[in-house]
């Protein structure tokens, strides 16, 4: 039986969503556990109007505090240490979860999870990592804004993390791996990224060089690694694009009523199209680096993005990813590819 944490509070919605997204996850993953950490009357009234309560396999763990949307990171450290989200993450600590899922404010969620947990050994800085679809299917991308400045060091441990995710949660022997240029050929690109570069081709990955911003999407990789300005500029310059060419299609089949007509007729398209590019269905980041699993849902999630967060750290726990990441990690260490 594999437990996860969830902190009920976070996100824009708290309890209205994590529980019957927690509900919806019991059904469908027979083998997990779930413990909704929180106020404890919040949760109970909303298990209440979902005529569902506590059992074998949900539990409810008090805390007594909330981080704030807009809290500041350090502020939610140091006076909030009974918060839903510290808890959760310190029963990842203690091992009586084996991941922590939270809707939560970002910054907090990072500097707690890197404050209680602590990196694995020979790991610099824990990254941001997220699924993207693309044409081929999707991609594993980080980091997404951990961390905007980067050694070449900590690049090549962000290879190998993505390496090793990928490979342990989808079953993949050696994932391709990519690091993100301005150009394909070796003259591109800043030192940093030339000497990522060079590490790369030395260590034991299947590391296929360099890819541009457009093949993010159209390209053949599993991972794509590139700093966190690089990769949070990337992110949120294609979710500017989706909601542009999302208004860009109304407007135009809202035109007249032959457009509204041809709109009627695409409905089945659309709702395909919409469906493969659906970011709810990619939703669940993942802290990765750290001693433990760690998944970052998006604030404004609803049930079914936050019930995809809880997949996503079933699969991660279930092959425990941390403790791959670290023996990954060793054998890089060895080599003598990163210092």
């Amino acid at each position: 039986m594999i437990t996860i944490a969830l902190d009920a509070m976070g996100g824009d919605h708290g309890p209205s969503v994590t529980v019957p997204a927690a509900l919806a996850a019991l059904e469908h993953e027979p083998d997990i556990k779930l413990i909704l950490v929180g106020q404890r009357e919040a949760i109970a009234a909303e298990l209440a109007r979902q005529r569902a309560g506590e059992s074998a396999r949900l539990a409810i763990h008090h805390a007594s505090e909330i981080v704030a949307m807009d809290e500041p990171p350090a502020e939610a450290l140091r006076r909030k240490r009974d918060s839903s989200m510290r808890v959760a993450i310190n029963l990842v600590k203690d091992g009586t979860a084996r991941a922590a899922v939270s809707a939560g404010n970002t910054g907090a969620l990072m500097a707690t999870a890197r404050f209680v947990l602590k990196t694995l050994p020979g790991i610099d800085r824990p990254a941001i990592v997220t699924t993207l679809p693309t044409t081929h299917g999707h991609v594993h991308m980080l980091d997404l804004g951990a961390n905007v400045d980067c050694s070449a060091d900590q690049l090549v441990q962000f290879a190998v993390m993505g390496s090793v995710l990928v490979s342990a949660v989808e079953g993949k022997p050696e994932p391709r791996v990519a690091l993100l240029n301005i150009g394909a050929e070796d003259i591109k690109g800043n030192d940093v990224v030339k000497q990522t570069h060079e590490r790369l081709r030395a260590a034991k990955l299947n590391y296929i060089g360099y890819v541009e911003g457009d093949q993010i999407y159209t390209g053949d990789v599993d991972v794509i690694v590139c700093d966190g300005f690089v990769g949070n500029v990337a992110l949120k310059t294609s979710e500017g694009l989706a909601k542009m060419i999302a208004q860009f299609m109304r407007e135009e089949f809202g035109r007249n009523p032959l457009t509204l007509l041809a709109g009627i007729v695409a409905l089945p398209v659309m709702r395909a199209f919409r469906r493969r590019v659906d970011p709810r269905r990619y939703n669940g980041a993942t802290l990765i680096g750290l001693n433990g699993t760690v998944i970052k849902s998006h604030g404004g999630a609803d049930r079914l993005a936050f019930r995809q967060a809880i997949f996503e750290a079933v699969a991660e726990a279930k092959q425990d990813v941390p403790t791959r990441i670290g023996r990954e990690i060793a054998g890089i260490l060895k080599q003598g590819i990163v210092a």
